[in-house]
């Protein structure tokens, strides 16, 4: 429920600053954060976040917006739990000093397969400009939930050791590529499902 108040109140916040665009909210369970990189110089592992939430603000006309999200960095599953309690340790994302991932976008530029999100990503503390490369951004009625729903994915690579993450570098490459499936639900659609559902 506090969750969901917190919501409500970020969406409200949204929706008046920007009248003539749409506002809306990242469903958790219809959207996946992978990071994958380099172990030994060798294989490719991918790992994921459990939990990541936000809101996306969508311009028809101009074909721009912006966007907000959140990841939890104690959510980070490896498979293994050894591996997941050194992720969330200090050497890696030291998830009890610096909990949450966060990106504020500044621009959205809709271009077909040349589309962008730039913004300002913090992972432990440090903040970084960066720019994520958009593609399949559409926007539809949800066959099933009946509701109007966008969705994209979005892919940056970054250098872990720019967010003070850096050791360990001839276990753990340090280019990281951080892969985004999102699917965001309009807001009013998405906050009267939430007031059915508390868990959301």
């Amino acid at each position: 429920m506090k969750r969901f108040v917190l919501l409500t109140a970020l969406v409200a916040s949204a929706t008046s600053a920007m009248a003539a665009p749409e506002t809306y909210v990242i469903d958790s369970s219809r959207t996946s954060s992978q990071f994958s990189y380099r172990y030994l110089g060798l294989s490719s592992q991918t790992n994921r976040f459990e939990k990541i939430s936000g809101i996306v603000v969508f311009d028809r006309d101009s074909q721009s917006g912006s966007a907000e999200v959140s990841i939890d960095a104690a959510s980070v599953n490896t498979g293994q739990a050894l591996l997941d309690a050194q992720m969330k340790a200090a050497d890696f994302f030291d998830a009890a000093n610096y909990p949450v991932i966060t990106f504020k976008s500044g621009k959205m530029s809709l271009n077909g397969e040349q589309s962008s999100l730039s913004g300002d990503l913090t992972i432990k503390g440090v903040t970084r400009p960066v720019t994520l490369a958009v593609t399949h951004f559409q926007c539809m009625q949800d066959p099933e939930s009946r509701v109007e729903t966008c969705g994209a994915n979005a892919t940056l690579t970054l250098r872990r050791s720019d967010f003070n993450m850096g050791k360990y570098a001839f276990l753990v490459g340090n280019d990281i590529t951080l892969n985004l499936a999102f699917k965001a639900v309009k807001a009013q659609s998405y906050l009267q499902l939430a007031s059915r559902d508390p868990a959301k």
